[in-house]
């Protein structure tokens, strides 16, 4: 969220710079940055890695990567070239000490041609396993010693449970202070996401609906089409209540529920979303599973071609009792929600991509037109953030005609409309700890509070491994308990592209 600001002179080191994320993710954020001004000339990228290669080599993987992932290609553009000219690479081994006296020296060489000693960002793209050592190292040597110039930037999970997350972040304090640190959540650096902030705290007309006066309850879902992919290994130990639940939805929930911070300061936004973590009901062991549903997907059909199911992916165990899929209720005890059911979930292998946090108004107390046939459609804010990005207004208005009554109606601001080249999710974050912004980033406390309020599920699931296994089929939208989890209270999941159909068809 910082201003436009050039960075200068700055070195980044990319831990794990030949894995999957670099070429997705990284290396077309950092293009896109230099291509809109927002790296100075004085800046050098070190790519670390295990195999040998040349700098020229592992540049024309970069290029090659970049045509295929980046929003604009590499090819042969004078710029882009240039960019690429900024890229070095280091053989590296995690574990060896003399890896990291090797980088100490090209470091110290790179401050010598700027002249300055730059600011150095170091970005661990690796397995969570590799953070102990790798941070012993760097502060043995002294890599990051300076507490105003050096950041680290760490992905995603920070730990496997509340104990875990303690113990990394105790031993990352030993060799970062917490200003350092920055915990990474691309979901927060999605153009959707961000624009709630503008959104709420920018329109007056909202505020005072935004609250358990005016909203019946809050729908949060992250749904994907695709399975585990090549990530069967990784996915196995995590499921889907680490992987997605304890960050990306927890932290749009608190975009969403957050109270009006005292000014756009990093530490005022991310006080009132630690205020929304602290405030999550608990769960008690022998409520769980009545506030939450876990599934686990079999064979079926995505778009219409048969997918296997999660027992039958790569990497993963005949008998496999990870879920690939959470629905939860839960309730904020504070004075602007209480009593207002927010529903989360989230899954794999569902019928359709979509990410929306759609708000449901509570109906009208009375009601003087006649029902009818076309029924009465709830007033619902839909706010999409992937892969459609618009805000939508869903409500009632009359139906042309001689007769009195009413048919659903919304209007739209779509993002696409406005800017076909928005800013990608890493481009956005990645600029701010370049800027010293930690905004959008994830404060310990978050962590902490986030990993605590599904501590007590982490634990029943462990001793109470599920009987029915797989649940759901993929292209569906889930198992049928997660649809009962709703109708106790006469509510419903909203599917979005359900919704555009009917109300088109009226």
């Amino acid at each position: 969220m910082s201003k436009f600001k050039n960075i200068s002179p700055t070195i980044i080191v990319i831990f794990g710079a030949t894995g999957d994320l670099a070429k997705r993710k990284l290396f077309p954020a950092f293009q896109n940055l230099f291509l809109d001004g927002r790296l100075d000339e004085k800046f050098k990228i070190i790519a670390l890695g295990r195999a040998e290669k040349s700098d020229d080599e592992f540049r024309s993987y970069v290029v090659e990567n970049l045509n295929t992932f980046s929003r604009r290609t590499a090819n042969c553009d004078e710029r882009t070239q240039e960019f690429i000219s900024h890229i070095s690479y280091l053989r590296h081994d995690i574990d060896k000490e003399e890896s990291y006296y090797q980088l100490d020296s090209k470091l110290k060489d790179i401050d010598a041609g700027f002249g300055e000693r730059a600011n150095r960002l170091f970005y661990l793209s690796i397995t969570p396993s590799f953070i102990t050592t790798i941070s012993a190292y760097m502060k043995k040597i002294g890599l990051a010693a300076n507490e105003k110039q050096d950041r680290i930037i760490i992905e995603k999970p920070f730990g496997y449970d509340k104990t875990s997350a303690i113990a990394l972040n105790e031993m990352l304090s030993q060799t970062f202070k917490e200003e350092q640190i920055y915990r990474i959540d691309h979901y927060l650096g999605k153009e959707t996401v961000q624009n709630i902030l503008a959104f709420r705290f920018g329109n007056s007309m909202f505020e005072p609906l935004w609250s358990r006066n005016f909203i019946d309850f809050v729908q949060i879902t992250v749904a994907e089409e695709v399975g585990v992919e090549e990530r069967g290994g990784f996915y196995e130990g995590v499921g889907a209540l680490k992987d997605m639940i304890q960050n990306h939805l927890l932290q749009i929930l608190c975009m969403t529920a957050m109270e009006a911070p005292a000014s756009l300061r990093a530490d005022d936004i991310r006080n009132r979303k630690a205020d929304v973590l602290k405030s999550i009901r608990r769960i008690k062991p022998d409520e769980v599973d009545h506030y939450i549903v876990r599934g686990q997907y079999d064979a079926g059909f995505i778009k219409g071609n048969p997918v296997p199911g999660y027992r039958q992916d790569k990497g993963i165990a005949p008998d496999s009792n990870t879920e690939t899929y959470v629905a939860m209720k839960i309730y904020l005890d504070n004075w602007r929600w209480q009593g207002i059911p927010f529903y989360l979930r989230t899954g794999k292998r569902m019928e359709e991509k979509q990410s929306s946090i759609i708000i449901q108004f509570k109906p009208v107390p009375h009601s003087s037109f006649s029902y009818g046939k076309e029924g009465m459609t709830p007033n619902r804010l839909i706010i999409n953030i992937q892969p459609a990005m618009d805000i939508k207004l869903q409500f009632m208005t009359k139906k042309p005609g001689l007769s009195l009554s009413l048919r659903p109606a919304e209007m739209v601001f779509d993002y696409f409309s406005c800017s076909t080249m928005s800013p990608e999710a890493y481009e956005t974050l990645i600029g701010d700890a370049l800027a010293g912004d930690p905004t959008l980033f994830m404060r310990w406390d978050q962590v902490e509070e986030a990993w605590d309020a599904i501590e007590t599920i982490q634990q029943v699931w462990k001793n109470t491994p599920p009987t029915n296994f797989p649940n759901y089929k993929a292209g569906s939208w889930g198992p049928e308990e997660a649809d009962e989890l709703l109708a106790r209270q006469g509510h419903k999941w909203v599917s979005n592209t359900q919704e555009i159909e009917k109300i088109s068809t009226k």
